[in-house]
């Protein structure tokens, strides 16, 4: 082979290698990297849950062939629950890209229910309520978690026993009813004034009702135990 067909041979290498460096892919995510992004992401949502949250993320599938991002952003729809059977979007700005990972996120601990059958409008004691254990996020929103948030309140529906409460279906017993003489009672720095009152509805204690003085005046103050209604200057 002479010196010239050589050179020309060298070329013709050093162009097919360059071409096939074009040609390759450039760096891809590394998709265990994506779903530490979502296990953090869900860590954080749930932060304030009580029990123990244990968050399992699925595998993010290597043949999307996303490319390398410096800062991937994990995020959820409007509304969407970050506990139970979820998913949580991870995004790249630059360069862009979007992927959706699912997830299941358990939340283990004790809630309250009904330790025997309750009836609809029947005022609740601890003794008619019972702990479990269980998992939060395969349940409705809003299972109550303390007995103190459900003594002495009464069920909006009658509950076989072993029903999770839910603070939904629970209401706090009227300490004014309506046609109730109160006590309506304002005051401000260094005095205090009251008089009597006719309540114009039911309410629980910190809620808001309407009262009719003698005079034909009507108030609005909050309710307190005793037929006291606290009206704020």
């Amino acid at each position: 082979m002479t010196r010239s067909l050589s050179f020309t041979v060298f070329l013709f290498c050093m162009a097919v290698a360059t071409m096939a460096g074009a040609q390759s892919p450039g760096a891809r995510q590394d998709g265990a990297v994506v779903r530490k992004v979502v296990e953090q992401f869900l860590q954080i949502q749930t932060a304030g849950l009580p029990g123990k949250v244990s968050v399992t993320v699925n595998p993010v599938d290597p043949r999307l062939g996303l490319a390398a991002c410096p800062d991937p952003q994990a995020f959820q729809q409007p509304g969407a629950r970050a506990w139970g059977k979820t998913s949580v979007g991870v995004r790249c700005s630059a360069p862009v890209w979007t992927v959706y990972v699912q997830a299941q996120v358990s939340v283990l601990a004790e809630y309250v229910a009904a330790a025997s059958p309750l009836a609809q409008g029947q005022t609740i004691d601890a003794s008619q309520l019972v702990m479990v254990k269980g998992d939060l996020a395969g349940m409705p929103n809003g299972i109550v978690t303390d007995m103190a948030q459900a003594v002495g309140r009464t069920p909006t529906i009658s509950l076989p026993a072993g029903t999770p409460l839910r603070a939904d279906n629970l209401k706090s017993k009227p300490v004014v009813m309506q046609n109730q003489t109160v006590r309506v009672v304002s005051g401000g720095a260094g005095f205090s004034v009251s008089a009597e009152g006719k309540a114009l509805g039911n309410a629980a204690a910190g809620q808001v009702v309407q009262v009719r003085t003698p005079s034909g005046a009507i108030l609005s103050g909050t309710a307190r135990a005793g037929g006291i209604v606290d009206v704020a200057n």
